[in-house]
């Protein structure tokens, strides 16, 4: 099937689109990434200040809560975002992380600080699988996967900058700071998607609000043909019972449990990683420099996967990917020299982290464009029950003084969901979208840019 097709009809989608709706959402991705991470980047910090009165295990169940507010988020987003559409999802995800991030800078006891994470956790889940579903939509055909790891190499430059913050801010300025600086980028995200982010196209195609699609496309000399939705998506679109479908429940419970294991270690990882290596025998700033350079790999390994799986498939590269994690992670349990431990969590974050968002993209190619949002918010919201787990062990990994069997656990998790990936044996399902694209508009909306 040719890349026309793939792309619904008889026009490209527009580069000039993509690369407009990848620019915005990186950057709220990149926010997404600050306020999640500096949990664990400031969590050393916060558990020094004694007057604050956090211990390890009330740490652990604090990034529980965050997580499963990400949990209901995301699953929100799933059933709500192919309903109502994507832009006023997005500015509502933001607002809220962004506004609890300033709450836990100035809260004035555990319990509201638990609260704070809680509420930031919902904005953070709604915001992920969203941005996921809008960068996927634009892109052309055989970009997807690139945009899709692209898209969350700002998740990892968001938790390097989270670490980098931590390191130079918490010593000097206390922990609170950290939040404060996650905060104030609200005076620019709000603008950028009320002036600067469209709203998705299929979405208003198929919510029947064509004007306001054809005065998108217009201002981009394209045709509403490259992003029309498939038949019957009117009807389709936000049903969660449309992921269960003979050809695809299996499917659709094999990626969800494959979730479970990488968000675990996602989240237990960024989490305890940093206070882990510190009961390894390392200081408070190299403990913290861990978190930093785990996302840095994170952030390379993005673009090799991507590339990657636009050439070999997403599924083959995740499987890959999660086995050579489970061995970088099994690694940090033994002493190394500091330089070959600093080279393991470089590459293991190069790793860990495409692994799970090569779930993402592997999912946007087996559900048709009226569900993507919906299969993308349901799995990272399954996923979230992984996401709840991870932190919570780790905290009673580290109160009982046995760390080192954290790191034991996360691997098996690894190889726990390569094995979940490779049974996957259905075929992608999204190219059946052009066999059944609804009577496209006509030509005449391909206006010259203005």
């Amino acid at each position: 099937m040719s890349s026309l097709e793939l792309s619904g009809g008889i026009a490209a989608p527009s580069r000039q689109l993509w690369l407009r709706v990848t620019a915005v959402c990186w950057f709220l991705v990149l926010l997404d990434g600050l306020d999640l991470f500096v949990y664990g980047a400031s969590l050393p910090g916060v558990l020094k200040d004694k007057s604050f009165g956090l211990t390890p295990a009330m740490a652990g169940d604090i990034g529980s809560f965050n997580t499963f507010g990400m949990l209901l988020g995301a699953l929100a987003a799933g059933v709500i975002t192919d309903r109502l559409g994507r832009r006023k999802i997005i500015l509502a995800g933001v607002a809220v992380f962004t506004l609890s991030a300033a709450a836990c800078g100035m809260t004035p006891d555990v319990t509201a600080f638990g609260i704070a994470r809680f509420t930031a956790g919902v904005g953070l889940g709604v915001l992920l699988p969203t941005t996921i579903a809008m960068v996927m939509e634009f892109a052309p055909p055989a970009r997807k996967n690139i945009a899709v790891t692209f898209l969350m190499t700002a998740h990892q430059a968001g938790g390097a900058i989270a670490g980098a913050v931590a390191m130079n801010v918490v010593e000097s300025l206390g922990w609170r700071s950290v939040y404060w600086f996650g905060a104030a980028p609200i005076i620019i995200a709000v603008p950028a998607i009320l002036f600067l982010l469209p709203e998705s196209l299929t979405y208003l195609q198929a919510a029947g609000r064509t004007e306001e699609a054809r005065a998108i496309v217009a201002r981009y000399g394209v045709s509403l043909a490259a992003y029309a939705p498939e038949r019957g998506a009117d009807k389709r679109r936000g049903k969660v019972s449309e992921l269960f479908t003979p050809a695809l429940r299996t499917t659709t419970l094999l990626f969800w449990a494959a979730s479970f294991g990488g968000l675990l270690l996602v989240y237990g990882v960024n989490t305890w990683l940093p206070q882990m290596m510190r009961s390894h025998g390392y200081n408070l700033g190299s403990a913290i420099s861990f978190l930093l350079v785990i996302n840095l790999g994170g952030i390379v390994g993005m673009l090799v996967a991507g590339r990657l799986a636009d050439r070999f498939g997403p599924r083959r590269v995740t499987v890959i990917w999660f086995l050579v994690t489970c061995l970088g992670i099994g690694l940090l349990v033994m002493h190394m020299p500091l330089w070959v431990t600093y080279v393991d969590v470089f590459l293991t974050g190069g790793f860990l982290f495409s692994a799970q968002t090569l779930i993402y993209a592997s999912v946007g190619t087996y559900y048709l464009p009226s569900v993507r949002a919906t299969s993308l918010g349901w799995v990272s919201g399954m996923g979230r029950f992984g996401a709840v787990f991870g932190p919570w062990l780790g905290g009673v990994l580290v109160a009982h003084q046995i760390s080192n069997l954290g790191f034991g656990v996360f691997a098996a998790a690894a190889l726990m969901s390569a094995v979940l990936v490779a049974l996957v044996r259905a075929k992608p399902v999204g190219a059946i979208a052009s066999a059944s694209v609804e009577p496209s508009d006509t030509p005449a909306t391909a206006a010259q840019p203005t």
